[in-house]
């Protein structure tokens, strides 16, 4: 994925440095419990939210089961409106393919929308590489650009930035890229707002090419979507003379009907918005308005190997509303930061490992990112089963097995670092599929109880250093159930059913 994220630490370490920032846990804490209140408000408003979210689930899952036909139909409706369709393997070809088209027009300054995808593929670097500057021109984005930073929320990539830094990053930073900041700009945000304005303004009316990505393609007519909330992304795909927009391919959806669906899910999940302020559509290009000329670039990077897996491929159904990292325990005190990767919180742990695979320490360390609680799920509008999907990634993780990596089906060795967790869990399937190893081993385990450890030592350690191993009960449920029974019948009383 991005060029950012490599040689970062395994979650667990990243993760301990996050948790023992303090002002980074506040301002986290402050931005994910006022989102997440404000999306149950807004989620609560609709009475049919339940059968919304079954429908985008089953929209999601038939056009994943017929990806191929419906990428087709794209290309041939892009193609027809005057646009061109690029296809690309993974990150490198994508970022070769826009350093062309770019290259091409004889233009060394871009403006980007907000996109996922590429920050995923590392776009910004490559255009760096090939001499040509990239400016963000979301409001979040554009804190973390100046602030030479990596986005931490999908939503609100600078939600670990307060309004005093805000300010101070403003002040320092904004001349080097363009118009300065103005004269004792105060950390108002009427005032940060509009010195970003003013910095943006100078970007938008000079620049010939934009690049986005899109929040879901219509496959019937080619058209594209971008909804946003600051209408920056208005400017960057209606004012340059050349739009490129960086998509992956799962975000394709059959029709205009299906899109309807989806544009009732994301403002209230994302921004606990009825609708998006903004909801840009284009559909390739139209003499005397927008763009003159229209790139879709057409991104795997990973997908078709996700698509290949039975339960992973669920996380492909994400609209990228961010609900399941405003819930997420872990997140909250760990920051995005720690997981290494464009796509962080819950989602990130599932689809990052599946994207890149799990050959790296960090990449094996996501799956384990989580409590396992199950608010992701709850208050995901595509029913994503998040906790499912970990739990089927940790299996990988240890066991190693069949996988599909790069269009070939592979054998997986196990991550190392696991032979414990390996030996524990076939231990435990041997005795469960013998019930007379298990009735044994729990009455040794119920006659030692007061020889029993309050902490364990070595790696389980970390585990008991918050929380006491549960108490061994007397006998189990098993013994219990046998001598229950045999009292009642010894009284004349019928036997339990």
């Amino acid at each position: 994925m991005s060029v950012t994220d490599l040689g970062m630490p395994a979650f667990p370490a990243a993760a301990a440095r996050s948790t023992r920032d303090t002002r980074l846990r506040a301002n986290l804490r402050h931005a994910t419990h006022t989102i997440r209140d404000k999306r149950a408000r807004a989620v609560s408003e609709l009475d049919d939210w339940a059968q919304l979210r079954t429908a985008g689930r089953a929209i999601k899952d038939r056009t994943l089961r017929h990806l191929d036909h419906y990428l087709e139909r794209l290309e041939e409706a892009v193609t027809a409106a005057g646009g061109r369709v690029h296809w690309a393997a993974d990150a490198a070809e994508a970022n070769r393919i826009v350093t062309r088209l770019v290259r091409a027009t004889g233009e060394r300054e871009v403006v980007k929308v907000k996109s996922m995808a590429t920050q995923e593929i590392g776009l910004n670097e490559a255009l760096a590489e090939a001499g040509i500057s990239a400016y963000e021109t979301d409001l979040a984005e554009l804190i973390v650009q100046l602030g030479k930073d990596r986005p931490s929320h999908i939503l609100v990539p600078a939600i670990h930035r307060n309004r005093s830094e805000i300010r101070d990053i403003f002040r320092s930073e904004m001349g080097d890229w363009g118009r300065p900041a103005p004269d004792g700009l105060s950390d108002r945000p009427a005032e940060l707002a509009e010195a970003a304005r003013l910095h943006l303004r100078e970007k938008f009316l000079r620049a010939k090419v934009g690049i986005s990505g899109a929040n879901f393609m219509v496959a019937e007519t080619g058209t594209l979507v971008v909804v946003e909330s600051e209408g920056n992304g208005r400017m960057c795909l209606t004012l340059p003379e050349t739009l490129i927009s960086v998509v992956g391919i799962e975000k394709v959806v059959p029709t205009w009907q299906d899109l309807e669906v989806y544009l009732q899910l994301l403002p209230r999940s994302a921004t606990a918005e009825r609708m998006n302020p903004y909801t840009s559509m284009w559909t390739g290009t139209t003499d005397g308005d927008g763009p003159r000329t229209f790139h879709l670039v057409l991104l795997d990077n990973g997908r078709t190997d996700t698509l290949a897996d039975t339960v992973g491929r669920q996380a492909l159904r994400c609209i990228r509303c961010s609900a399941c990292l405003n819930v997420c325990p872990v997140y909250e005190r760990a920051g995005g930061h720690a997981y290494g990767s464009a796509y962080p919180g819950p989602i990130g742990a599932i689809l990052t490992p599946q994207l890149r695979g799990t050959a790296s320490e960090l990449d094996a360390s996501l799956p384990y990112a989580s409590s396992l609680c199950g608010a992701c799920y709850e208050v995901c509008p595509v029913a994503i089963d998040i906790p499912e999907v970990l739990v089927h990634l940790r299996e990988r993780v240890v066991e190693g097995g069949k996988a599909t990596r790069g269009g070939v089906r592979t054998v997986l060795k196990p991550a190392k670092g696991h032979a414990a967790e390996r030996a524990a869990m076939r231990a435990a399937a041997f005795a469960f599929d013998r019930p007379g190893v298990l009735r044994t081993g729990q009455r040794l385990a119920a006659r030692t109880r007061r020889l029993h450890p309050r902490r364990l030592p070595g790696p389980g350690r970390a585990w008991t250093d918050i929380r006491d191993l549960p108490p061994v009960p007397a006998e189990s449920f098993r013994d219990w159930w046998q001598r229950t029974r045999r009292v009642e019948r010894g009284s004349g009383q019928e036997g339990a059913k």
